[in-house]
């Protein structure tokens, strides 16, 4: 009796650990290499949507730049200078996209007074590296952006950040936890701790509700990439931000609430401005309030002096 007692333990016992190893791996793997968007998916979307003026960018002042990274790998740039000016916004998209969908910001920001850099995360775009971090490792590489930058505008440059989704968290993960390095930044629709985030996501989509499985996963992730969840965390960044911050988000999206955004806006100590869409999904407040968009940071700009 005790030794089929303990045959049967075994083989459960063995079942629950291989279940939960492919659990690990398979999670853990749709993080790491998450699909992207096709370049030319991308290209043409924002062509049809007349955000991309290609006529524009064959014609812009414009240079390419390879910025190596102390990650080990290069991040494909592009420094626009529409402008005879020393001021520059660095422009970081979203997980799955690339530069061609930061182009419309950086057409906005021309208006603004500002030339532009567009640049793609790693494993984005042009850009090396093999996995996507969610803000852990893009952080580094913004360093990086700025830091070459900088060395391009001259000491006196004003330099300003606007990050999209991922782009808006590696932002705020870079200015908390790197230096608060740049004269201003702008967040738009960033998520506040990526814990929560994927909680919120895997409850809302999958029959799991136990925050377990994101536990097991995250022994996953500091195995495979070298990091854990926790470290990706904007809400214990941005108390450490400085430096003047603008949070957009829409309210009708329901991939990263808005309420991610709100909680962000109260954290951070002071120089901080809010501004909420009524229309809007996911990462869609410009796209769907453009004039509305460009004199929020306008007034931004105006508020702070910048």
């Amino acid at each position: 009796m005790r030794k089929r007692i303990f045959w049967i333990t075994s083989i459960v016992s063995t079942l629950l650990t291989t279940a939960a190893t492919l659990f690990g791996f398979i999670f853990t793997s749709r993080l790491m290499y998450l699909k992207k968007k096709e370049d030319q998916f991308i290209l043409d979307r924002e062509l049809n949507a007349k955000r991309f003026d290609e006529a524009w960018f064959q014609t812009v002042k414009k240079e390419e730049k390879w910025i190596d990274t102390n990650n080990g790998y290069q991040i494909k740039a592009v420094f626009l200078e529409p402008l005879e000016t020393k001021n520059y916004v660095i422009i970081c998209h979203g997980v799955t996209e690339n530069k061609i969908n930061s182009m419309k910001y950086a057409r906005l920001f021309e208006r603004l007074g500002f030339n532009s850099v567009v640049y793609d995360h790693r494993r984005h775009g042009d850009s090396g590296g093999k996995t996507t971090s969610f803000g852990h490792y893009e952080k580094m590489d913004l360093q990086n952006v700025v830091e070459a930058v900088k060395e391009h505008a001259g000491s006196e440059a004003v330099i300003g950040i606007h990050g999209e989704s991922m782009g808006a968290a590696t932002t705020i993960l870079y200015a908390g936890t790197l230096e608060d390095g740049a004269d201003f930044y702008i967040a738009d629709c960033p998520f506040s701790d990526f814990t929560d985030q994927l909680l919120y996501l895997m409850r809302k989509e999958t029959p799991l509700r136990s925050s377990l499985a994101l536990k097991l996963a995250d022994v996953f992730l500091r195995v495979r990439d070298g990091y854990s969840m926790r470290l990706v965390s904007p809400r214990e960044a941005v108390v450490n931000i400085e430096n003047p911050m603008l949070f957009i988000h829409s309210l009708p999206d329901d991939f990263i609430l808005p309420e991610m955004t709100i909680e962000l806006y109260k954290a951070k100590p002071s120089n901080k401005k809010l501004k909420l869409f009524d229309i809007g999904p996911h990462a869609q407040s410009y796209n769907m309030n453009p004039e509305e968009y460009q004199q929020t940071i306008h007034e931004f700009l105006e508020e702070f002096h910048l």
